[in-house]
């Protein structure tokens, strides 16, 4: 069952593929955590951004496309994140973590996403695919100085 959700607000920005972008991303979404007055699992969440856009980038934006970075809040204090990219595939959470005595740099992204989010999944987008991942009772700061 679908449920409708009433977003208070939302900020929507586009990437390059190009590895700053993962850094403008986390900057992009502190900004609008600090504008929303949403301080609390702001570390949760700038990590889960990070995580996603590196996934988008690495894996989800063939050359010369772009991939498009959402967050909503809604009235019920619901943060959303989403990641757009034009990539093929679906994201899946690997079974175990690598074997490579943790000196490994990919693979850990959607455990990590996953550990830290209330939910998590991937939609449907053509082309491609939506990866978002949700943060219950963020509050609805909304317009605090």
């Amino acid at each position: 069952m679908y449920k409708e959700i009433q977003t208070l607000c939302a900020r929507t920005v586009c990437y390059r593929r190009e590895r700053r972008s993962v850094r403008l991303a986390r900057a992009f979404a502190r900004t609008a955590l600090a504008d929303w007055g949403l301080e609390r699992r702001a570390d949760d969440v700038l990590l889960c951004v990070s995580e996603l856009a590196t996934n988008a980038l690495l894996h989800g934006v063939p050359p010369g496309r772009r991939y498009r970075l959402r967050l909503s809040l809604g009235e019920d204090g619901l943060l959303r994140v989403e990641v757009h990219d034009s990539g093929d595939g679906e994201p899946r959470v690997p079974l175990s973590v690598p074997c490579d005595g943790g000196e490994g740099e990919s693979g850990r992204g959607l455990l990590l996403v996953s550990a830290l989010a209330d939910a998590w999944g991937v939609g449907e987008r053509v082309p491609g695919k939506v990866v978002w991942c949700e943060f219950h009772g963020c509050g609805t700061g909304y317009g605090r100085p």
